[in-house]
């Protein structure tokens, strides 16, 4: 009876524990600094900054507009720049189902400069509240500050779309988890354009290329595998999982020339490019080619160098015969 007794006293102190756990997580965090006082200049030149982050390089528009899925690489439908509502779901592998919010004037009238500052950047919302980090705060938090100035002053000139975007479900226990993920910033001044790998790491962190290709592990990069590909994207006609792209020359891109690199970004660019619709059962690739053909050359240019400085990870990804990456 004495053994019952002390094993019931040790199960209602993990009980007891596990409760204040959780309403710590739940009442506690995300323990982030308020928002910052800010008015943001919206002049010409940082608008224009911003719309190019925005669009070809951050690809903020990826996410939060409307994306033709039935095409290859899901081009934007360009009257939803900005209104959000792309869901992510179980059935796409994530822990419940989550929707890209609008950010447009429409939804984002009553927010201040610095509230969508702190978000982006830190991964909480107006009322404080953790996002999910599909918002990649933890890099938008490692970029310049006036980086992400630039992209909030363009987000204040979109169009006003009405989309109200439906509320996300969280299942347990990230729910709880959720909560410990928000981290204040460490910014970082842009590097000279003059060395090309410093400032293609800087364009490659904007880009988040280490999200996609590399392999993930609830939700987190599996350390020793970034760049290395072979993260699995669900679809309805199957899996598609992403390339290696380090300077493996079996498995990665070792063999590609810094002209190769531009090409396949190129033809995207090309005024002639015409959008290929696919047939239902075919498979189709997240990556949003026509957004990141917009880069400059040169910013291009900069993240094949800073690819090529990469470690070589021999990983032979076996993706789908139908996959077109």
């Amino acid at each position: 009876m004495k053994v019952l007794k002390v094993v019931g006293i040790v199960l209602g102190l993990v009980l007891i524990l596990a409760l204040a756990g959780g309403i710590y997580l739940k009442a506690a965090l995300p323990d982030i600094e308020p928002a910052p006082e800010l008015t943001i200049d919206k002049s010409a030149s940082r608008v224009e900054r911003g719309r190019y982050l925005a669009s070809h390089v951050a690809v903020c528009m990826d996410c939060h507009s409307t994306r033709e899925w039935k095409y290859y690489s899901g081009p934007m439908v360009h009257e939803t720049r900005g209104a959000g509502g792309e869901k992510f779901s179980r059935e796409m592998g994530f822990p419940g189902v989550f929707y890209a919010p609008n950010l447009t004037p429409y939804a984002l009238k009553d927010w201040t400069d610095g509230e969508i500052f702190r978000a982006v950047t830190s991964g909480v919302n107006k009322d404080g509240k953790a996002l999910f980090p599909l918002m990649a705060s933890h890099r938008f938090g490692r970029m310049d500050k006036e980086d992400i100035y630039s992209i909030i002053a363009y987000i204040r000139t979109l169009n006003p779309v009405k989309s109200d975007i439906p509320e996300r479900e969280i299942d347990f226990p990230v729910n709880f988890i959720i909560n410990t993920m928000p981290q204040e910033p460490s910014f970082s001044k842009i590097p000279s354009e003059n060395n090309q790998i410093g400032y293609g790491r800087y364009l490659v962190n904007a880009a988040g290329c280490v999200d996609c290709h590399s392999q993930v592990d609830q939700g987190s990069v599996i350390k020793g595998t970034e760049f290395g590909g072979g993260m699995e994207f669900k679809q309805a006609a199957g899996t598609v999982r992403s390339p290696n792209i380090t300077p493996d020359k079996e498995t990665g891109i070792g063999n590609w020339s810094e002209a190769m690199f531009m090409t396949r970004f190129a033809a995207y660019a090309d005024s002639n490019f015409v959008k290929q619709e696919l047939a239902p059962d075919e498979l189709n690739t997240p990556m949003p080619w026509t957004m990141y053909a917009g880069m400059k050359p040169s910013d291009l240019k900069a993240i094949h160098a800073y690819l090529k400085s990469l470690k070589p990870i021999s990983n032979r990804v076996e993706r789908s015969l139908n996959a077109k990456f």
